[in-house]
């Protein structure tokens, strides 16, 4: 059995964030099935709601909620060659890009 390591930002932050704050734990959930698909695809994967829905428990209907949560919360991105296909996600971790952009600022202390 293979180890997988989050960053701590997504157990601290984002689960009482989607769970307790929006009450979708089901956004949770599926942002966790993608994370793991997409750390041993280069960040991208292709996968069905089907394939999400049967990896995650969640029926069809839910999994596809989930995904819109997270995609108006900036969390995920998806796209299709064309309306019949299957999509492709990446997994977005904005907390990373901020964090950046806070420690290349120049610090504003006097000396």
């Amino acid at each position: 059995m293979s180890q997988v390591q989050l960053d701590a930002y997504i157990l601290d932050s984002l689960m009482p964030d989607l769970v307790g704050h929006d009450r979708r734990p089901s956004a949770f959930i599926t942002y966790l099935f993608l994370w793991r698909r997409t750390a041993r695809t280069a960040g991208r994967v292709q996968v069905s709601l089907r394939d999400i829905a049967d990896g995650t428990g969640l029926s069809k209907r839910t999994a596809q909620e989930a995904l819109r949560v997270l995609e108006r919360r900036k969390l995920v991105t998806s796209s299709q060659a064309h309306p019949t296909a299957v999509p492709e996600y990446q997994v977005l971790s904005p907390w990373e890009r901020d964090l950046a952009r806070a420690r290349s600022r120049p610090s504003s202390r006097r000396g």
